[in-house]
C-alpha cells in the first residue's frame, strides 16, 4: 500500500461519484433539518410521505447541479459561477418542494421550503468553500514564496496567473511609484523597494520576478543594480513584444539577460543602410551557422533579398539556420544552404559562378583563442587563405560588396587568431587599392554576449553545477555587445564602405569578467564565496591566463579615428602593405603552411605588419628555437668573416699566382 495516498490521487470518475453522495447527505440533512426546525421536533423525519418528497426534490436538485457542471469543476479552482449555481439549485429545489407537495397534498408548512433553500446553500456550498480553503492552505505551504517587482498591467495580469498555479503565491508586489505604494491590488498589497529587504526575511521569499517588460534599459539596469546584493533569485517575464507576438506566456519566467546589466540603450538602425546592399539583391554569408553568421542571416532575410546563400562546413549548424529562416514563411526570399569550406578555392570559384552574388559577409573564422593557438597551420589555412580565396574570387566574379567579420583581437594580437584577422584585414586593405568592382571593408568588434566563444553560458553552467566559477584572470576585462546589435552595426557599415575601410564598432566601457561573475552568481540567489564570506555557495577560481590571451583587448592600433554618420560606427586607418609586397608574403606563408613549418609560419606573422607580440610558452619556444637558429647562422657568418679578415695580405695574389 502506498503511504503516500490521498483522496486527491484518487480518478476523476470516483471523485465526481463521492461528491455526489456528499451533496445528497447534505441535501437531506438541509432537507430535514428545516422540517425539524419548522415543528420543532425531530420525529418528522420518520414520516414515509416527508421522504417520498425528499426523494423527489433530491432527483431534481442533483440533476440541476449536473446540468450546471457543478461536477466539472476542480475544488481547488472555485469561483463565483459555481455558487451561482448552487444558488440556483436551492431555488429549484424550493420551488420542487412547494410543487411536490402540492400536487401529492403532503401537508408541509410554507416556511420549510425557504429553510430548506437556506441550508442547501448553507451546507452545499459552505462543504466546498471549506474544501477550498483547505486546499488553498495545503497548497501554500507546497508553494515557493515569490514577490513581484512591477505591480502595471503586466505584475497584475502576472499575480492573476500566479494565484491558480501550484508552483507560486505572491507576497506582495514592489512599485516605485509613489502612489501605488500601501495600496491593495488584487488582495495583494504594494511596497516601496525599501522594504523588499524585510519582506524577503519576514515571508521567506524565494524569487524576484521582474514584470517590467516595456522600461528603457537604463531603468531596468537601476533596478537590477537594487537587487544585486540581496539573497534572492531573479527572474524575470519576457520581452513586452514577445508577448503580443505570440512567442512566449506571461509565466515563462526567465533568468536575468546579462546584456540588462552591460548593454546599452539601443540605436535603431537606419533604414536605408540595413537595405542598401541586401534588398532585392543576391546574399552570401560564409559561417552561416556560427553564433555571428546566424544572426546577420536573421538580419538580412528582414531586408528582403532576392536569394539569401548560406555558405557553412557543419552540416547541422547550416541545418538549424535553413530550417529556421525557411520557418518564417518568406516565399518572396529563396534560401540556399551551401556546404563546403572557405579553404576550398574550387569550392568557392563554382559557387561564386554559379550565383551571380551582389554582397558577401564573410564571417567564417576559427576564433577560440587557446584552439587557434595550438593548431597555428589550420588557423592560417582558414582565416588567412580562406579569407583570401573568398576575397580573390569575389573580385573575378565582381561582386559589388565584401564585408569581412574582424575581431578587437587583431589589434595588437598576442595570439595566433589575432594575428591571423589582422593579416585578413591586411588582404582586403591590399586588394581594394586595386583596380576592380569589388567594394572592400571590414568591421572590427569584441565579444558579443551569448556566442559560442562567450563566457555566459559557461559561467551560468557552472553555477547550475554548484561551482565554481572559473575565470582566468581577476583583472582581466572584455568589450561586450548583444549579437542582434552587432549584426545589425555590420550591414550598416557595409553600406558606408567606399573601399579599404576598417569600421570599428563603439562597444561601450569595458567590463571586469570576475564584477560579471559576480552578478550572475548574485542573480541567481546565491553568495559569493571567498575570504569574505567562508560560508557563500559559489567560489570563484583563478586559472591563469590562457596562451595568446591578453588582460586588456583594443580597437583600435594607432589614433587615427573618425567618426561615421552613424553614432556607433567609426573609421579607423590603419598600416597596410601595397599588393604586391603582401603577395610574397602571403605565397611564403603559404609555403610553410604546406610543409606545416610553424617556426616560420609565426616568423612571418612576425614580419608582417600586424604588430604580433606573442606571450604564450609555445610561441616564446618556437621562436626562441627559431632565434637561436638565426644567432648560430649569424655566429659562422662573424666568425668566417673575422677569418677572412685575419689572412695574409698576399694572400689573394698566392693564390693567384
Amino acid at each position: 500500500m502506498n503511504k503516500n495516498f490521498s483522496l486527491f490521487d484518487i480518478p476523476r470518475a470516483s471523485k465526481t461519484i463521492i461528491a455526489v453522495v456528499v451533496d445528497s447527505m447534505l441535501i437531506g440533512i438541509a432537507f430535514f433539518a428545516a422540517l425539524a426546525a419548522r415543528w420543532d421536533d425531530v420525529s418528522v423525519i420518520y414520516d414515509p410521505a416527508h421522504w417520498y418528497i425528499f426523494s423527489l426534490v433530491l432527483s431534481v436538485s442533483l440533476l440541476v447541479l449536473i446540468r450546471l457542471g457543478l461536477y466539472r469543476s476542480m475544488l481547488r479552482y472555485l469561483n463565483n459561477q459555481v455558487f451561482w449555481s448552487i444558488t440556483l439549485a436551492a431555488m429549484v429545489a424550493l420551488f420542487a418542494t412547494i410543487s411536490f407537495s402540492f400536487y401529492l397534498k403532503i401537508m408541509i408548512p410554507r416556511t420549510v421550503p425557504f429553510i430548506f433553500a437556506g441550508f442547501f446553500i448553507l451546507l452545499v456550498g459552505g462543504i466546498r468553500m471549506i474544501a477550498r480553503a483547505f486546499l488553498a492552505e495545503k497548497s501554500l505551504r507546497e508553494k515557493q514564496t515569490v514577490i513581484i517587482y512591477g505591480a502595471g498591467a503586466a505584475g497584475r495580469q502576472l499575480a492573476t496567473a500566479l494565484t491558480h498555479g501550484l508552483e507560486n503565491s505572491v507576497a506582495g508586489f514592489i512599485d516605485d511609484d509613489e502612489n501605488k505604494r500601501d495600496t491593495i491590488i488584487q488582495g495583494i498589497k504594494v511596497y516601496s523597494r525599501e522594504e523588499l529587504p524585510q519582506l524577503i526575511e519576514k515571508r521567506d521569499v524565494h524569487h524576484v520576478l521582474l514584470a517590467l517588460p516595456s522600461i528603457s534599459n537604463d531603468e531596468r539596469r537601476n533596478v537590477l543594480n537594487f537587487l544585486e546584493p540581496l539573497p534572492i533569485k531573479v527572474l524575470t517575464i519576457p520581452a513586452i513584444s514577445d508577448l503580443v507576438n505570440g512567442n512566449a506566456a506571461l509565466e515563462q519566467f526567465k533568468e536575468v539577460e546579462i546584456d540588462d546589466l552591460l548593454g546599452r540603450n539601443p540605436v535603431l538602425p537606419k533604414p536605408e543602410l540595413m537595405a542598401k546592399n541586401i534588398k532585392d539583391k543576391v546574399v552570401l554569408v560564409s559561417g552561416a551557422g556560427g553564433s555571428i553568421g546566424s544572426e546577420l542571416c536573421r538580419q538580412i532575410i528582414k531586408q528582403q533579398p532576392a536569394q539569401l546563400l548560406l555558405f557553412e562546413l557543419n552540416e547541422f549548424s547550416l541545418y538549424a539556420i535553413d530550417t529556421e529562416l525557411k520557418s518564417l514563411g518568406l516565399d518572396n526570399v529563396e534560401v540556399i544552404s551551401l556546404i563546403g569550406s572557405v579553404q576550398d578555392k574550387r569550392r568557392v570559384e563554382s559557387i561564386l559562378s554559379t550565383f551571380s552574388i551582389d554582397t558577401i559577409y564573410h564571417a567564417a573564422a576559427y576564433k577560440h583563442v587557446p584552439i587557434v593557438e595550438h593548431n597555428v597551420t589550420q588557423g592560417v589555412r582558414n582565416n588567412v587563405f580562406g579569407t583570401l580565396a573568398m576575397a580573390t574570387s569575389a573580385v573575378k566574379h565582381k561582386v559589388a560588396t565584401f564585408v569581412l567579420i574582424s575581431t578587437d583581437k587583431a589589434v595588437r594580437p598576442t595570439n595566433v587568431m589575432g594575428a591571423t584577422k589582422r593579416m585578413a584585414e591586411l588582404t582586403l586593405q591590399a586588394l581594394a587599392k586595386q583596380k576592380s568592382d569589388t567594394t572592400f571593408c571590414m568591421v572590427r568588434f569584441g565579444n558579443v554576449l551569448g556566442s559560442s566563444g562567450s563566457v555566459v553560458p559557461l559561467f551560468r553552467k557552472q553555477i547550475r553545477s554548484g561551482g565554481p566559477v572559473t575565470i582566468t584572470h581577476m583583472d582581466i576585462t572584455r568589450y561586450f555587445m548583444t549579437i542582434p546589435e552587432a549584426s545589425q552595426l555590420v550591414i550598416q557599415a557595409g553600406a558606408m564602405a567606399k573601399g579599404g575601410d576598417v569600421f570599428v564598432l563603439d562597444m561601450g566601457e569595458s567590463v571586469k569578467i570576475v564584477d560579471l561573475a559576480k552578478k550572475m552568481i548574485r542573480f541567481s540567489g546565491l553568495e559569493v564565496k571567498d575570504h569574505n564570506n567562508i560560508n557563500g555557495d559559489i567560489e570563484i577560481k583563478c586559472t591563469g591566463l590562457r596562451p595568446g590571451e591578453k588582460l586588456y583587448e583594443e580597437l583600435l592600433i594607432g589614433d587615427n579615428v573618425a567618426g561615421t554618420s552613424h553614432e556607433r560606427i567609426m573609421t579607423a586607418q590603419e598600416v597596410m602593405l601595397p599588393w604586391p609586397v603582401l603577395e610574397e608574403l602571403l605565397d611564403r606563408l603559404n609555403e610553410a603552411c604546406r610543409d606545416s613549418d610553424q617556426i616560420m609560419i609565426r616568423h612571418l606573422l612576425l614580419e608582417a605588419p600586424t604588430a604580433f607580440k606573442p606571450t604564450d610558452e609555445i610561441c616564446d619556444l618556437v621562436w626562441g628555437q627559431k632565434n637561436r637558429e638565426l644567432e648560430r647562422e649569424l655566429a659562422l657568418s662573424l666568425e668566417a668573416s673575422k677569418a677572412f679578415d685575419e689572412k695574409p695580405k698576399g694572400f689573394h695574389s698566392e693564390q693567384a699566382g
